[in-house]
Parts: structure tokens; sequence; C-alpha cells
């Protein structure tokens, strides 16, 4: 297909279809097929992307609600395609920066092909002797969510106890091994067997527990960390939370990353024992991953070395088609996913 030919093709699109109160279902976004020219616009300084793979993650519920005060990212537009993360291949560019057949990651549509304006967003992927889904996650957003909140956020030491929660996910299964290689005791939490056995048998966590199992979370803590939690790379919030504050150990660290189990409640759950903040003298920062994409070179020297090395391993959950998104998402939040959440849209 050539970039500058003018060809109308069809172009299959996940829609949203209106905001979401509580759980969202699949039925909140539908799937139609309209047409796209593969041609920008006389003068658009934009891109014309051909999607390759999308990326599901858990940030995306909070933007199916109108105006939600508490999210960083603008709500989803009823009547348009779902947006996120994915890699894509440039098929024309009316940027200087960026060539038809360059590969990037970044904000793209829920569909087939996508025109960008917002080029700004989107990172060219140079290194391609890895999987290109990696760009999703481990060499994506997510990578850099992990490796800026641990090693920015945490200023972990060798020797330090280390606790992620929802550890077998995009976030939590890198900040384990990041952990690990810095020579910290780590143990991490999930929701199913077979995601425990994945934290202790393939990403090297020392110990890690089924959340779900226990019906005292203080009490598992206080067990795994009998002398208390230096470093708390927190992803679920509400009760977890509420465990993990008076386990800390004096200046103990708290990188809030995320709060899942509090996105589809319309009450948020209180947390009680904020007290240990200041009793043990611990520091709980939040963070947005844009604020260190600057470090995003940095980050690619450090990680990808790990990578070639076989010091860093990662588990994808795959799935094929666009008309598979949907479900995709929705899974994120039952914890139905065992990895990181991929959605391939074409491979070639």
């Amino acid at each position: 297909m050539a970039s500058g030919g003018e060809m109308q093709v069809s172009n299959k699109q996940v829609i949203f279809r209106d905001y979401v109160t509580g759980f969202p279902k699949e039925s909140d976004m539908e799937l139609t097929t309209r047409s796209i020219t593969l041609k920008l616009p006389q003068g658009s300084t934009g891109l014309l992307l051909k999607n390759l793979y999308l990326s599901c993650d858990p940030y995306m519920r909070a933007r199916m609600t109108n105006h939600h005060r508490l999210s960083y990212v603008d709500s989803f537009k009823p009547g348009s395609p779902i947006i996120g993360y994915g890699v894509a291949r440039v098929l024309e560019s009316g940027n200087p920066k960026f060539n038809p057949g360059d590969l990037v990651w970044g904000f793209t549509g829920w569909e087939e092909y996508s025109v960008i304006t917002a080029t700004e967003s989107l990172f060219k992927i140079h290194n391609t002797d890895v999987p290109l889904s990696y760009y999703t996650g481990l060499l994506g957003m997510p990578g850099m969510t992990a490796y800026a909140g641990f090693y920015e956020i945490c200023s972990p030491k060798k020797g330090e106890t280390v606790y992620v929660s929802a550890a077998s996910g995009a976030v939590g299964q890198l900040v384990g091994q990041f952990a690990k290689l810095t020579g910290c005791y780590v143990v991490g939490s999930a929701g199913s067997k077979e995601k425990v056995d994945l934290l202790k048998n393939k990403f090297g966590f020392d110990e890690a527990f089924n959340y779900k199992e226990e019906a005292d979370l203080d009490a598992a803590l206080r067990r795994y960390f009998p002398d208390g939690i230096d470093i708390y790379f927190e992803n679920v919030g509400g009760k977890m939370l509420d465990a993990v504050l008076p386990n800390m150990r004096p200046k103990g660290r708290i990188a809030v990353c995320g709060m899942i189990s509090q996105y589809n409640l319309e009450q948020p759950e209180g947390v009680r024992n904020l007290m240990a903040l200041i009793v043990k003298q611990v520091r709980m920062e939040g963070f947005m991953v844009f604020s260190y994409y600057h470090l995003y070179g940095k980050f690619l020297e450090t990680v990808l070395p790990y990578i070639k090395q076989g010091k860093i391993t990662y588990v994808e959950d795959v799935v094929d088609g666009l008309d598979n998104a949907p479900a995709a998402l929705i899974g994120l939040y039952s914890g139905r996913n065992v990895g990181k959440q991929v959605v391939v849209v074409s491979r070639e």
C-alpha cells in the first residue's frame, strides 16, 4: 500500500457508547465499521497510522466517566472510538519528525486506522529486536510507570523490604523484578493461584499470596513482613492500603500508582490508618508517568540490556482482533487477565 496513494478502505472501530456508572460492561462499547481515506488532509501536520497492537489499562475506567474530577486524562467522547496506548506503523506523515514506515507507540484510536494530530504523544520505536507488543507494556507506559515509581519515588536500597499489590499486572510484575535486581526482599499479592505461582516461579518474587484467601490482610502482611515494609508500591487502594499503613517501617516510602479496587465504586472506601504516616514518618507520594517521560531514553538504556540478558521476563495476555477488545478491557476490572492485556489489531 503506497503511503501517498489515495484509497478508501473499511475501518473497523470500537466506539464508546455513553458514560458509565458502576462496573463497566462490554455493551458500553460497540463495534462498527466506517470508511477512511488513506490520505492525510492537505496541509495536515499529523500522521496516518495503521494500528498493530492496543493496550488495555486500568486508568481507562476513569475515562468512561463524564468530567471525572479525579482523572488525569480527558473523558472518552460518546460516539467516537476509544482512545488508548498502542503500537502503530506510520502510513503517511505531515510531520518531519516521522516518516512513512516508522513504528511508533503512544495514544491512538481503537480502530484499524487512525489520523493522529497530537503527535507529541507518540514515541518512535528504534529497537525492533524485541516483540513490538512490548511497547504496549514492558517498553511503553507501564514499564516507564514501574521504573519511575520504583526508582524515582521509592529510592530503593539493597536489603530493603518491598511489597507490591496487583503484582502480576503490567506494572507490578516489573516493579518486583526491579526490586530483586536491586537486592531487595520482595513480596507480591494477586488474586488467583495461577498469578501467585507466576510471581514466585517466573518473576522471582521471594514470596507471594492470594489476597482473596486472606480473611485478615493485616495479619497476612505481618506474616510476610515481621519487621515491617520499607517500600509499598500501591496499585489497589482501599482495604489493602489500610492494612499496609501500620505495617510500614519508619521512614518507609509508598508510591501511589493506582487504586484499582476503587475505580468502579460510586462511593470510595475510606482509609482509617493514616496516622501511621505521622508516627512512622512515612512518605506517600502519588505520581503520573507523564511527568517522567523525559527519562525514557535512560529507561531504555537500563531495561533493554536486562531483557537481552534474560534478567527481566514479561508475561502478556494476548487476544486477537478488535472484536475481542471490549471483553479484554472489561476483564481487567475483574482480574480476568494474566499479565499485560494486549489486543492484536494487525501483525503486519
